[in-house]
């Protein structure tokens, strides 16, 4: 287990969020959508059991412009807000939100 892991992080679930702006990048970029699924294997690798890893990818094609129309990313904020995420994985974080203010 990495150092900085704690149990009380393992006893939370790992989110990780997928997400690619456009529809057209989900298309021709699949390696990029590959190398975020991949993101719970390391979830895995980190000590994580598979049943506590979740994978949101409903966001997949959508901006980060805003956040409207984006429920993966509402239930991710609120999954944190409440204390129920140890970690949340993803590639950047740009891949949550472009305005800053919207995610409060």
């Amino acid at each position: 287990m990495n150092n900085k892991i704690s149990s009380t992080h393992l006893e939370r679930r790992a989110v990780v969020y997928l997400r690619q702006s456009t529809p057209t990048q989900v298309e021709f970029h699949r390696e990029s959508t590959e190398r975020q699924y991949a993101l719970a294997d390391r979830a895995l690798t980190l000590g994580w059991d598979k049943s506590q890893i979740e994978v949101l990818d409903s966001d997949l094609g959508k901006s980060g412009q805003t956040t409207t129309g984006r429920e993966d990313f509402h239930r991710l904020m609120a999954a944190v807000g409440l204390g129920e995420v140890g970690a949340v994985l993803a590639l950047e974080a740009s891949r949550f939100s472009r305005s800053q203010a919207e995610q409060f």
